[in-house]
């Protein structure tokens, strides 16, 4: 059987492109600066390499595969295949993709690990690159208060868009406002049952006000969704042990 060309897209990214979550609209042209940046600052280094090999990849995908093609591949092929169709669908699949990265984080290792940051970077993407810019432009901002009103007009704006929401969870988290973040994690995982970090968030939040029975019940979900979070098993029998609820 031949190699799908989609491998070979795949194995000529350099290693820098295959390491981390979203970054700022990477399956764009690297011709578009990010906003409050100057083009001196897109020429070396490596982001601008990783988005111009990502940038490759995608135009290249984009003429030979549509959406369900990829989700066959991820569904069906082989394991370095399902690792390409995985990290192609983070890039640019629809939000429709998401049952189908979230079922891949059951897969073996590697293939879990592409398909949590595809995840993330189809999370961060939302509905479309206005709200996305605008999640990345406020998550720059240093000061929280004014990092805070920027989500919350994004929420206001975008109501579905679930990792705006996340997003305020984690500044609210920062500044032990620990019942507002459990409220937009709630938020988020109505929005997108699969947001395992929404639920690995409530539960830390729960944690904090010494909630061990409702934070044990987060971090089941989000382990139930991914096997493969850092840390969370090790808490989860912590708490079991701590509550005599193991194994429920």
């Amino acid at each position: 059987m031949s190699v799908p060309l989609l491998v070979e897209y795949f194995d000529a990214l350099p290693e820098e492109a295959l390491q981390g979550g979203p970054d700022v609209p990477v399956s764009r042209s690297v011709a578009h600066t990010e906003p409050g940046t100057s083009p001196s600052q897109h020429v070396g280094g490596g982001k601008a390499r990783r988005r111009a090999a990502i940038h490759v990849f995608c135009k290249r995908t984009r003429e030979k595969y549509t959406e369900g093609t990829l989700l066959r591949l991820l569904e069906q092929g082989d394991a370095l295949t399902r690792r390409a169709a995985a990290f192609a669908l983070g890039l640019l699949g629809s939000p429709g993709v998401n049952e189908a990265l979230a079922r891949a984080l059951h897969d073996e290792e590697e293939t879990a690990r592409l398909a949590a940051d595809a995840l993330w970077t189809l999370w961060f993407r939302g509905d479309g690159a206005p709200h996305s810019d605008e999640l990345y432009r406020v998550m720059r901002l240093k000061d929280w208060q004014e990092a805070l009103r920027g989500l919350t007009a994004l929420v206001e704006k975008a109501p579905r868009f679930a990792e705006a929401l996340n997003q305020r969870a984690i500044l609210h988290f920062s500044v032990k406002q620990y019942d507002r973040a459990i409220a937009d994690c709630e938020g988020a995982v109505r929005l997108n049952p699969y947001h395992f970090g929404a639920y690995a968030g409530m539960g830390q939040c729960f944690l904090r006000l010494r909630k061990h029975r409702t934070a044990l019940r987060a971090f089941r979900q989000a382990l139930h969704i991914n096997p493969h979070l850092d840390g969370v098993a090790d808490m989860v029998r912590a708490l079991e042990n701590a509550t005599g609820d193991e194994g429920r």
